[in-house]
């Protein structure tokens, strides 16, 4: 049986900031501009939507006279990375792959 992927999450550039924020439980707005390639309004159209749901917290501040934004995963984030990647591999039986896995 095939199991709902999370929509917030399965967006490529949500997906991409989540994947990275599992790897390193926290960012800055530069690195995550840089790692997916996209524009600054849109990396920050896409926080906010995962800090809406609660994904993620951002913190804005001043680094070395510079405004900083940091982007840490929360518990409730992680749990909903966990739950997408369990959906998702409901999608994938590798029985029937005969070892390309």
């Amino acid at each position: 049986m095939y199991k709902d992927l999370d929509p917030l999450i399965h967006s490529k550039l949500r997906l991409t900031i989540m994947s990275h924020l599992v790897k390193s439980d926290k960012s800055d707005f530069k690195e995550l501009k840089e790692l997916t390639s996209a524009n600054s309004g849109n990396v920050s159209i896409q926080i906010g939507k995962l800090e809406e749901a609660g994904y993620v917290i951002v913190k804005k501040g001043f680094k070395n006279n510079y405004q900083h934004t940091s982007v840490e995963l929360t518990d409730k984030g992680l749990k909903a990375f966990e739950t997408y990647v369990h959906a998702l591999k409901s999608y994938i039986d590798l029985s029937d792959w005969n070892g390309f896995f």
